[in-house]
């Protein structure tokens, strides 16, 4: 059975952050069809968009699975409502958020997943800690190397 590379972006802003993030990755630890590869540092961030909210806590996990995209994505979905993900807004605070940033270097669409992730590129969230545990990360959709798109936000 082949195992997939997969990144995955956790965030959090409401409640216990770090205890959020960190009971994400257990989760992902516990599921025997996904081994956690590396974690990436917590960085805190200002939140995205037009909602006044708390900063966020993000951090990008790299795991292999031999899921396909949707179960692990219905994976995701089930893990953030498990600990109290409630989606009223677009872009609201929550308590855990699971991105699937990039899955074996796939370019699809599904209904509700697009891979790579569509905004992955233009969220510096994402690109710093991303950058930190795949230093050559090509991404998969724009050739681009990491470095290129976190020199791209800065200037």
């Amino acid at each position: 059975m082949k195992y997939k590379q997969v990144f995955l972006g956790l965030g959090s802003n409401l409640g216990d952050r770090d205890n959020y993030l960190q009971m994400a990755i257990t989760c992902l630890q516990e599921n025997k069809n996904i081994q956690v590869v590396q974690q990436s540092s917590v960085i805190e961030t200002d939140p995205v968009g037009e909602i006044e909210q708390g900063a966020f806590l993000n951090q990008v996990v790299e795991i292999e699975t031999n899921l396909e995209p949707l179960e692990l994505l219905a994976f995701c979905l089930r893990t953030e409502k498990l600990h109290g993900r409630v989606r009223t807004k677009k872009w609201g605070p929550r308590t855990i958020d699971i991105d699937i940033l990039s899955f074996d270097n796939l370019v699809i669409q599904f209904d509700g997943l697009e891979l790579p992730h569509s905004e992955m590129h233009n969220r510096m969230f994402v690109l710093q800690p991303l950058s930190e545990i795949a230093p050559s990360f090509i991404h998969p959709k724009t050739k681009d190397f990491i470095r290129a798109m976190v020199d791209s936000l800065v200037s």
